[in-house]
């Protein structure tokens, strides 16, 4: 059965789900980072599933894919930024292992939905 929108997506919701836990993870950093590693990290984020949610509406696989890149470019600011709070003490490394580790699932699963895009050519 084909998928019809892309909040039924598993990529989406992982990428929603994960939105969240940066948002409350970043609660925790100091109040002076609100303007620095805090907000990039929040609006990289979230630009992994709006960039899913984007490609999914576009009429073309080439569009689409593009916008799967750019969310997986997000996806590795991501991974560096927590790297960064991290080294920083502003996040558990255990915490931030569970996050990119997720963040690398779905860069798996981005790039396993670009090939069949890819083959749907």
């Amino acid at each position: 059965m084909p998928i019809k929108n892309f909040r039924e997506l598993e990529i989406w919701k992982r990428s929603v789900d994960l939105a969240e836990y940066v948002y409350k993870a970043t609660n925790d950093f100091p109040k002076d980072e609100l303007y620095g590693l805090t907000s990039q990290l929040r609006r990289a984020v979230v630009s992994i599933p709006s960039n899913i949610a984007e490609g999914f509406t576009r009429l073309h696989n080439r569009e689409y894919k593009q916008f799967l890149y750019v969310s997986l470019g997000s996806c590795s600011e991501v991974i560096t930024q927590l790297i960064i709070a991290e080294k920083l003490g502003y996040i558990e490394k255990k915490k931030a292992d569970w996050l990119i580790d997720e963040i690398e699932q779905i860069s798996k699963m981005t790039m396993s939905l670009i090939k069949k895009l890819n083959t749907n050519v």
